[in-house]
């Protein structure tokens, strides 16, 4: 049997102590070993009971979770899902956790009363025993905090950003297709992290539309673009319904929503929102991107799988291989979760397995040819 997660929560609710303890709990391969009022506390009882994983919320009386987020990473690095709150505020505190290093997050809008109560238990469960029990995650967490100064002190100070080159390994170029049109990426546990470290990083000249996928809720991925945007040499926004999909545009799917690409004719395909199919375990979903992708553009696809829980885009690469199109998967070193790139290796469809730091050059290369 695999070792039991021991998990400490921190958080100023009782109300959310509770809760958390209960569902967690309701798994025996996890254990609480211990809850705290506030950040300070929390701070001490990593540094005392060494838990496996830590829930920390954000607001908190006396130590707030980011400042906790910080002195934990330094003092006692431990892998910590933030408890963040479904508004606007709260998700932009989540993405700057992440930047401290924080590993993923979990909405704070759970109870006993929500009819999804099932649903929310079971997903919490499955993400902190899949976080807790990622391989040498103390090592991948160091790994890929290392991605951004490694990339820094290639490009060299006060250069640009985008457009580093770096030897890769020949067998990585060898697309069945001529050329590409569109790039599209799913991603999902540890994803907004990874992607702050290879959106940035794309030169301004990148021809083509990148269709993104996050599983996060609503104004999540706004704020994500939002700040994507603000890093970034290309233009990065969150899809709206009807708009054209451009190049050298990053377009994020709306939390709750699936994103689409529609081609009529010979006209230029369109970004579609919706909530159906309303059947599938996630929303948006990668599978039904990537399946609309490869209807709009046919065989000029290139798909990317990146770090996250379970196979949302499996489905989708197969229709991208089996018209000739190409997958890149992020590896397994460099993942917070090897779930989804796993699961399209595993299958076989991998054209090329790079590490983190590494997809940007991989896409810029295969799409320009440089």
């Amino acid at each position: 049997m695999p070792p039991i997660v021991n998990v400490l929560i921190v958080d100023d609710s009782a109300f959310m102590r509770k809760s958390l303890s209960i569902m967690l709990e309701s798994d025996p391969g996890i254990k609480i070993i211990g809850t705290a009022r506030d950040g300070l506390e929390g701070y001490e009882k990593a540094k005392s009971l060494r838990p496996d994983i830590i829930t920390m919320d954000v607001e908190m009386p006396r130590m707030d979770g980011l400042t906790a987020l910080q002195k934990i990473m330094k003092d006692c690095p431990t892998p910590v899902v933030m408890v963040s709150s479904i508004t606007t505020e709260g998700a932009e505190a989540t993405l700057k956790a992440m930047d401290l290093g924080a590993v993923d997050f979990i909405p704070k809008q759970m109870s006993y009363v929500s009819l999804d109560i099932v649903k929310i238990k079971q997903d919490l469960v499955d993400k902190i025993k899949a976080i807790a029990r990622s391989r040498s995650l103390s090592q991948r967490l160091a790994s890929i905090r290392g991605v951004a100064q490694r990339l820094q002190t290639q490009a060299g100070p006060g250069a640009p950003q985008g457009g580093v080159s770096r030897p890769l390994q020949e067998n990585v170029f060898k697309p069945s297709v001529v050329d590409f049109h569109v790039v599209t990426l799913g991603i999902s546990t540890g994803g907004p992290f990874s992607l702050q470290k290879i959106i940035p990083m794309l030169p301004k000249e990148f021809p083509l539309p990148i269709l993104i996928v996050q599983h996060m809720p609503p104004k999540f991925t706004k704020s994500l673009s939002d700040r994507l945007n603000g890093m970034s040499q290309i233009t990065v926004k969150e899809a709206e319904h009807g708009e054209p999909i451009r190049g050298g545009t990053v377009y994020i799917a709306q939390g709750g929503f699936h994103m689409k690409a529609v081609k009529i004719g010979l006209s230029t395909p369109t970004i579609s929102i919706s909530e159906q199919p309303s059947t599938t375990l996630h929303r948006p979903s990668v599978d039904v991107m990537m399946e609309s992708a490869v209807q709009a553009y046919g065989r000029n696809v290139l798909g990317v799988i990146m770090t996250g829980m379970g196979h949302d885009g499996l489905e989708g690469l197969k229709l991208v291989k089996a018209r000739n199109g190409y997958c890149l998967a992020q590896n397994e070193d460099t993942c917070v979760v090897y779930g989804m790139p796993k699961s399209a290796v595993d299958a076989g469809l991998a054209d090329a397995i790079v590490p983190l730091e590494q997809i940007p050059d991989t896409m810029v290369k295969l799409v320009m040819r440089k």
